[in-house]
C-alpha cells in the first residue's frame, strides 16, 4: 500500500485583501517522492467563474494504448479517437458522465464524441481488455495536472474560500477522488492519501 501527501500552500498576502494569489499544490508519496498526473482542481465560493472554452483532443490507439493514458479536457470539448493498429478496436465508456460505445472501426478510421458533462471518463475497449484510459471532464478553470515534480500551479487562483478536489486513477478513494475546503486566508491544507499500484496487465505505460 502507497501512501501520500498532498501539501497546498497559497501566496503570503502582502496588502489589502487582493483578488487573486498563488497557490501551489504538491503530491507526494510516503517515501517523499513526488507524484505525476494527480489532477487537482479548484472551486473557489466566491462566484468567480473561470469556465475554460471547449477545445478539440485526440485520444490515439496506437501499439495496443490509448495514447494519452490521461487526458484533461473543459466541458463541451470534442476528443477523436483515431485507430492507428493493424486491428481494429471497440472504444466504450460505462462511466456516469459519459456513456457511449465506438462500435469496430479499423485503421486510419476515427470516431469523435463530444463531452458535455464534467466528471471522470474511464475508457476501454472491448477487444483488448488490457487497453485503458482515462478522461478528466472540467468545469474549472484552475484545473491542473501534477508535472514530474508532483507540482500543479495555480499563479491566479482567487483570494477566497473555497473547495479543493483531487483525483488520481489509483487512489482509494470513491471516485478515486478527495477534497477539502479551503478558508479565504488558508496558507495550507493537507490530505492524506493511499495509492494503489497500477494494474498488472495495463497496457498504458502508466
Amino acid at each position: 500500500m502507497v501512501r501520500g501527501l498532498i501539501i497546498l500552500t497559497a501566496g503570503i498576502f502582502l496588502a489589502a485583501p487582493s483578488l487573486a494569489a498563488p497557490l501551489a499544490v504538491k503530491v507526494v508519496d510516503a517515501a517523499g517522492k513526488p507524484v505525476r498526473d494527480a489532477v487537482v482542481t479548484l472551486y473557489p465560493t466566491n462566484g468567480a467563474q473561470r469556465s475554460l472554452s471547449p477545445g478539440r483532443f485526440t485520444v490515439a490507439q496506437k501499439n495496443l494504448k490509448f495514447q494519452p493514458f490521461l487526458s484533461v479536457v473543459p466541458v463541451g470539448s470534442s476528443i477523436s479517437f483515431p485507430n492507428f493498429d493493424s486491428t481494429k478496436h471497440h472504444v466504450y465508456s460505462f462511466s456516469p458522465a459519459k456513456r457511449f460505445e465506438l462500435k469496430l472501426f479499423a485503421k486510419d478510421q476515427s470516431r469523435t464524441v463530444e463531452f458535455d458533462k464534467p466528471g471522470v471518463i474511464a475508457l476501454g475497449c472491448n477487444i483488448h481488455d488490457a487497453m485503458t484510459a482515462f478522461i478528466v471532464v472540467t468545469d474549472s478553470r484552475w484545473t491542473q495536472r501534477t508535472n514530474a515534480q508532483g507540482l500543479a500551479m495555480f499563479a491566479d487562483a482567487p483570494n477566497s474560500a473555497g473547495r479543493v478536489t483531487v483525483w488520481h486513477p489509483y487512489l482509494r478513494a470513491p471516485g478515486g477522488q478527495v477534497q477539502q475546503t479551503l478558508a479565504a486566508a488558508q496558507r495550507g491544507v493537507g490530505f492524506a492519501i493511499k495509492l494503489r499500484p497500477p494494474p498488472a496487465m495495463t497496457m498504458s505505460g502508466y
